[in-house]
């Protein structure tokens, strides 16, 4: 019998078992499909060796009118601007103090006690410190004088830091720190932080000690629930909402100096939300829309989150919320679902997803401003974040698949389904978010498989080619290249720019491969006899020569066994032909980059397949 090719069928497909899906892939990591073909995804590295505090999960990007490229980075403990290659606080301000704070140092200790009436503050809250005097040891003026993380909050009317000096280095008081730091310490506390983990309790209760009132939802608490920050541009601004807290508006005329301010307090701000859910502007019409926010009582806002509530402001200003006569501002009130968990800007709408249902608002003009319909019910959203703009529509992922909206919605079929589904932590399901990889025709979710709680995996849906692939990779957030020529993601601290060169940041990427799914001959009725392999490779990385994959063959007799493997050969821009010994009633073959790390320090690795042709011949019955 001569040599058989095996093109086998894009994508992979998890709904059958192994040998159900003969001709095609059953397995993959850090592998995409793009024109029929599979190939390693682009590499990553640092834009910035210039870090961040907390964990970033929400990025946006921008340009001012003077061409000033601005990137928006919210995390679970601050917000940054990033200019240039540095991140720039402008983490709002909740309170200040001025003249109230003392201070206690204990001998040998590097814990300071600090006392102020009721502060507000909690564990991981940052405090600016100024005003202060020496305690009259090691605990000198510098040293008290700076940004500090508050460590505990004993009562109401104390915290705890832990000194340090200018260069971040621990100072421990001595027995001369006698002082209390005199009488004109400042303070100025920044917004409250959030939690790096979705908390399920809800309702009156949930938030921190005396927020809401009885009887109240709280249906995403700001301090004592998952930080997530939603933001868009207002022009050359900016204007970001932390979900279920304050609604800031950063000014960039003003420089990175300077920080956002509560949106209420915005020059020429009248009856502004004080909180929301989410914050987005409209693309066409600009009016800021606040989903969630509090509702209008008696004249004022009522600083309690209203989770069906919508309310726009004037057109083109971001602080006139009063709906009159003389103005566009509005607001609506949605029926279907218990609260909004998300919104999307899209191509003359605005897509607003409760917990059950889709909601189309669309401008209208006066006297109504908008208009809103209910597209679909029993279809929700399965975290703010979820849902992405593409060329072809909106795809989003709910709690029992993914769908598209382009006018009309429609299950995405998906090859993977049970695969993410059954390994996915839905106590978690707000950490899930979509992306837009333009370059390569995908849309995908990075989400948290049932064992983790934080994201560990990703699945990726080309929409051109319709088919699937997953992998397992750490991403919290993600930009597609926009005012950027690259993609760009959030972990461990640092922005990372994407699909540049082929390594993990200078290392070689861990744990590359694809597997196909078993084939055989007359159904199974005869042994299999794999005798060599000619492989068909495009090397396409920059490591030169010495890029290399490994070839591996398994076997079985029967479904329910496992696969063993047979052999592991190595494969180069020359290799010709491989030599192998099998006999099976079932073969599969895999692919595995030898860039892992454990055998090899190559860098520089890329490749994609071609059509693979295997001497293959039946080997008698038994």
């Amino acid at each position: 019998m001569p040599y058989q090719k095996y093109n086998f069928k894009p994508g992979i497909n998890r709904e059958g078992t192994d040998y159900s899906n003969e001709g095609g892939w059953y397995d993959a990591n850090l592998v995409r499909f793009r024109q029929g073909r599979a190939e390693k995804i682009g590499g990553w590295e640092k834009e910035t060796q210039n870090t961040y505090l907390g964990t970033a999960r929400a990025l946006h990007s921008w340009v001012d009118l003077s061409s000033t490229r601005f990137l928006g980075v919210g995390t679970t403990w601050k917000y940054y601007v990033l200019e240039g290659i540095g991140f720039n606080d402008i983490t709002p301000i909740r309170a200040t103090t001025t003249n109230g704070i003392t201070f206690a140092a204990t001998n040998g200790s590097s814990t300071i006690t600090a006392t102020d009436s009721d502060h507000g503050a909690l564990p991981n809250d940052f405090v600016t410190i100024s005003g202060a005097a020496t305690l009259g040891g090691l605990i000198t003026a510098a040293v008290l004088n700076q940004e500090y993380q508050i460590v505990t909050t004993p009562t109401a009317n104390t915290y705890t830091i832990a000194a340090k000096d200018t260069d971040g280095d621990t100072v421990t008081a001595n027995s001369s720190d006698s002082g209390n730091g005199g009488s004109g310490v400042d303070g100025a506390y920044q917004i409250n932080v959030g939690l790096d983990e979705y908390v399920s309790g809800s309702g009156w209760g949930a938030d921190a000690w005396g927020s809401g009132t009885f009887g109240s939802v709280s249906p995403l608490g700001s301090s004592s629930q998952l930080r997530l920050w939603s933001h868009d541009n207002f022009g050359a601004d900016l204007i970001m909402n932390v979900r279920g807290g304050g609604v800031y508006y950063w000014d960039s005329s003003a420089g990175t100096e300077n920080r956002a301010v509560a949106l209420e307090d915005l020059s020429g701000a009248f009856k502004a939300p004080t909180v929301a859910l989410q914050v987005l502007v409209s693309e066409k019409d600009r009016h800021v829309i606040c989903l969630g926010a509090d509702e209008l009582s008696g004249g004022n806002r009522t600083s309690v989150v209203s989770p069906l509530f919508v309310c726009w402001s004037d057109q083109e200003s971001a602080g006139d919320w009063e709906p009159i006569s003389s103005n566009s501002s509005g607001s609506i009130t949605l029926s279907s679902g218990s609260e909004i968990v998300g919104g999307l800007a899209a191509r003359e709408e605005t897509l607003i997803w409760t917990d059950s249902s889709l909601y189309s608002m669309q401008f209208i003009g006066p006297p109504f401003t908008f208009g809103v319909n209910l597209i679909n019910q029993g279809v929700g959203l399965v975290g703010p974040k979820a849902a992405v703009n593409s060329p072809l529509g909106v795809f989003w992922m709910d709690q029992k698949g993914f769908y598209v909206y382009n006018g009309s919605l429609a299950p995405v079929p998906c090859s993977v389904h049970y695969y993410v589904f059954n390994d996915f932590n839905v106590g978690q399901a707000f950490k899930v978010f979509g992306f837009l990889n333009k370059q390569f025709n995908e849309v995908g979710w990075f989400y948290p498989s049932s064992d983790s709680l934080e994201i560990d995996r990703y699945v990726v849906y080309n929409y051109m080619e319709q088919t699937w692939s997953y992998g397992q990779l750490a991403r919290y957030a993600w930009i597609d290249q926009d005012v950027n020529a690259y993609p760009r993601a959030t972990y461990n601290n640092c922005l990372y720019t994407h699909e540049i060169g082929n390594d993990d940041d200078g290392s070689p990427m861990d744990n590359v491969y694809l597997e196909s799914s078993d084939f055989d001959i007359d159904q199974g009725e005869f042994f299999t006899s794999v005798r060599n392999i000619i492989p068909d490779v495009k090397f396409t990385g920059s490591g030169g020569t010495g890029q290399t994959i490994n070839f591996v063959m398994k076997s079985r007799n029967f479904p329910g066994e496992s696969l063993t493997t047979n052999s592991t050969q190595t494969v180069t821009s020359t290799t010709t032909k491989l030599n192998t010994r099998l006999r099976a009633r079932q073969a599969a073959l895999r692919i595995e980059s030898d860039d892992d790390g454990s055998t090899s320090t190559r860098t520089g690795v890329g490749w994609r397949l071609g059509d693979t042709r295997l001497d293959i011949k039946p080997d008698g019955r038994r």
